[in-house]
């Protein structure tokens, strides 16, 4: 790799907009993950012509470059392992079109969930992949980790809601992908194959995203379980229930545990909670799946069932899934969340399986994890609560990790479901792609020959993620 020229990347996007001070840099080696290493310098570029020249300036001198967000990311995809410039794209944050005629936007990369939808909502529809960090989450940052969250069980993923994109290539070439329509059966789908790639194959500057009506009515219900094999059994009767649920979520006991210490919310603290919910424009249809939703988890022996269509009823049933992971860093006064083996998905059937083996996991490594997720998407996350400061629990995270993802592979379950690959789950995720590693770094190379798009990520992680960087949570 070749050293940076500063005053070349000054020359693109202005002084101002180029930074390489060690304040700013320590800022951007890192995001929401464990993980840290210093970019080379900073660069915020403003257009697509920018953002041109400076991957033909990158490619012809073999620099490193990382696309970066918002930095919300929890495995370490914007961790810069071999330096580089961190391509700050939060500059490009225009909303370029809304045509509900045709029912699409158009937008720059740097444009945050919660503003596109701010903008939508006049026209009575939304983006919905929205995940947790939608206040802060870019759309660029979604399309590449292809981001989801709550109501992905009804309307999909990020990659389900892209319709084509603008992507600029190593070299500096623009290439236009996809197209505007729903439908699309010319060749390749490459702006699909881009979504979920973490940077590694071009840059986007403008994504064409489809959105949905807003529901007129929105009923949410809950249901308490003493076993998590019945709310297990009641999940996979919901989905295959003849109904569609906007939401399905499971909360474990340890985490009902840190809401009730952290917002003393009175939850009962049984082995797990379900809370489901139906939207539509007919309340008799959503009456229909609410009911269905609740008879089944009452034939599982759910208990304490409850449901409002109430706005406010509605957010003081979900308030403790809502501010779960937050709550999770007061469970103890001397463990720290960590996100690790944060999102794998398993099929339906093995969702209470998943969440006992977590905790048998946990308690044969001496720490403490968490099991809670999208468990409409299959989707189960969990943290690792443990002392940063002991070097022990650092290894005893990397084999319950280990552990976990081996279960997750022996019940054809994958690797991430949401929140990407980046450096935390590298290994599993070469464990689980093994026959296609080859075909990846194919494709990877011929839109980056070179390889300086985010190198060392996907198939090029190292397989170590304790020793790939620095850890930030560690001390001593």
């Amino acid at each position: 790799m070749n050293t940076l020229n500063v005053s070349i990347l000054q020359g693109i996007v202005g002084k101002n907009n180029v930074k390489d001070d060690p304040a700013d840099l320590m800022v951007y080696g890192s995001d929401s993950s464990v993980h840290a290493a210093r970019p080379w310098a900073v660069v915020r570029p403003g257009t697509v012509e920018q953002v041109q020249k400076i991957m033909k300036y990158a490619h012809e001198n073999k620099i490193p470059v990382i696309t970066r967000g918002a930095g919300s990311g929890m495995c370490g995809q914007t961790v810069p392992i071999n330096g580089g410039i961190s391509l700050d794209m939060k500059r490009m944050n225009r909303i370029l079109e809304i045509n509900p005629s045709d029912v699409y936007c158009r937008v720059e990369p740097g444009v945050v969930d919660d503003d596109l939808n701010a903008a939508l909502k006049p026209h009575g529809v939304f983006y919905p992949p929205t995940p947790a960090s939608s206040r802060i989450a870019t759309i660029g940052g979604e399309i590449g980790n292809n981001a989801s969250g709550v109501r992905s069980v009804k309307y999909g993923a990020t990659r389900d809601s892209v319709l084509g994109l603008k992507v600029v290539l190593p070299g500096g070439k623009l290439v236009t992908l996809g197209a505007r329509t729903r439908v699309e059966a010319t060749g390749y789908q490459l702006h699909k194959l881009v979504v979920g790639s973490e940077g590694t194959l071009g840059v986007v500057v403008e994504a064409t995203l489809s959105f949905v009506p807003i529901p007129k009515y929105r009923c949410l219900g809950m249901a308490n379980f003493d076993r998590l094999e019945d709310a297990g059994n009641a999940i996979a009767d919901i989905m295959a229930g003849g109904v569609i649920p906007s939401m399905l979520e499971l909360v474990d006991n340890v985490a009902i545990k840190a809401v009730n210490k952290t917002m003393d919310l009175g939850l009962p603290e049984v082995e797990a909670v379900l809370l489901y919910e139906a939207d539509g424009m007919v309340k008799e249809a959503v009456d229909y799946e609410i009911d269905t939703m609740k008879a089944l988890c009452k034939k599982n022996n759910g208990t304490g069932l409850t449901s409002s269509f109430d706005p406010n009823e509605r957010a003081k049933i979900f308030m403790g899934r809502k501010k779960l992971f937050p709550a999770l860093s007061k469970f103890s006064e001397v463990l720290s969340s960590t996100s690790l083996a944060d999102d794998m998905a398993v099929p339906y059937s093995k969702m209470a399986e998943m969440a006992r083996k977590i905790h048998e996991i946990a308690e044969k490594n001496d720490i403490i994890m968490t099991a809670y997720g999208h468990c409409g998407s299959g989707c189960m996350h969990t943290k690792i609560l443990m002392e940063p400061g002991r070097k022990d629990q650092w290894e005893s995270a990397k084999n319950a990790v280990s552990q976990i993802y081996e279960y997750v592979r022996s019940v054809n379950g994958t690797t991430s479901a949401e929140h990407g690959i980046g450096i935390s789950k590298a290994d599993a995720f070469k464990a689980e792609k093994a026959d296609s590693l080859d075909l990846m770094s194919q494709v990877k190379k011929a839109f980056d020959p070179h390889g300086i798009l985010n190198p060392g990520k996907l198939m090029d992680a190292p397989k170590n993620w304790v020793t790939a960087t620095d850890l930030r949570y560690m001390v001593g």
